[in-house]
């Protein structure tokens, strides 16, 4: 789809480097053109001076607004072109919806199990298989393996951005399926890579999804993330308008803002995708700081490549394509399991043991 929508961009553009130029030059030849007959009638006596002048300058008015409206007609119908497609967007169904009868979550601690559960985003490919797990409430465990080996589609049946095709998604004794989506993804902070920020406030920012946020509640969960200190900092603090995708703050301010978001709703359960994968080391440990409060007494999933944030794990789980091949403790696994040794290897987990000792 991705190729051919470049290669419709490049014909358009071809289309228009050829029209542009020779639309520019048409309305001058008319005007000479008709300049010319003008002035021969200029010449026999059937035009004044003074017309063929006042003919001249109506004429040269009419273009302008004449090539004007060329360009309008071209704006609307690309603008026309591009309501279509996301008219499409907002208009698919969405893939997965609440069941007839779906009741609320009812209140727990946020302890969550995987029992038998299967998924594949195709028939024919399964990506997660057989899968057995049990997360107490309030305890952090992370997923670990090589890319692609299913440790973000694992950690995204919780909220049912898909559905298990096998198997039950638990979470304090009901199936995620029999229950709301808007109750459970109430329930749940995510924090992922590249957190979405809109053009707003950072107060907006902070508060996106819970209208009723009080300053309190919102300064509460900045300062837990570690972001109050830089937030103050900003020209209008709180009410500084920060752009579409955050663009005038730093990546580690962003992941920071992002935090709090999934704070001030207070959730039972997180998960932290990649939430330190592209930031330095400095700007990291900041993240870090503000993820060990938020995970306090809450039930965290992480999940991350260069699995900086492991030592804030209680328990690993190693995931080897689709499979939980191992879990256990940080210094069990590295006794016990080739994968984890094989990651440990690459100084993935290099220092680690150290810092946690």
């Amino acid at each position: 789809a991705s190729g051919a929508v470049f290669d419709a961009t490049v014909r358009a553009f071809r289309q228009r480097a050829t029209y542009v130029p020779l639309l520019s030059f048409l309305p001058l030849l008319a005007q000479g053109a008709v300049l010319l007959a003008a002035g021969r009638m200029v010449v026999n006596g059937s035009l004044s001076l003074s017309g063929f002048f006042i003919f001249n300058l109506l004429l040269a008015m009419l273009i302008v607004p004449l090539r004007s409206l060329g360009m309008w007609v071209g704006q609307a119908q690309r603008a026309t072109a591009s309501g279509e497609r996301i008219f499409e967007v907002m208009d698919e169904p969405e893939g997965v919806e609440d069941r007839p009868g779906a009741r609320e979550l009812p209140e727990g601690p946020g302890a969550i199990r995987f029992s038998g559960v299967g998924f594949g985003y195709a028939p024919d490919r399964p990506v997660l298989q057989g899968i057995d797990l049990e997360i107490a409430a309030g305890r952090t465990v992370a997923l670990i393996g090589h890319t692609g080996s299913g440790k973000t589609t694992l950690a995204a049946l919780v909220p049912r951005f898909y559905d298990a095709s096998e198997g039950h998604v638990i979470v304090d004794g009901v199936d995620v399926r029999d229950v709301t989506r808007r109750s459970l993804r109430r329930e749940i902070g995510v924090i992922s890579q590249d957190p979405f920020l809109f053009s707003a406030t950072v107060r907006e920012n902070i508060a996106f999804g819970v209208r009723d946020a009080t300053a309190e509640q919102v300064e509460e969960a900045a300062h837990a993330a570690q972001a109050h200190e830089f937030v103050v900092e900003l020209p209008q603090g709180y009410d500084t308008v920060i752009g579409e995708r955050g663009i005038t703050l730093s990546g580690g301010q962003r992941q920071r803002l992002a935090i709090a978001r999934a704070l001030v709703i207070d959730p039972r359960i997180l998960i932290l995708d990649d939430a330190t994968a592209s930031v330095d080391a400095t700007t990291e440990a900041r993240i870090r700081a503000g993820l060990a409060v938020a995970m306090r007494d809450r039930t965290t999933i992480i999940i991350a490549h260069r699995l900086s944030t492991i030592a804030l794990a209680d328990e690993v789980v190693v995931l080897d394509h689709g499979r939980i091949a191992a879990h256990g403790t940080q210094a069990e696994l590295l006794a016990t399991n080739a994968v984890y040794q094989e990651l440990h290897g690459h100084g993935l987990l290099q220092g680690l043991l150290k810092e946690t000792a």
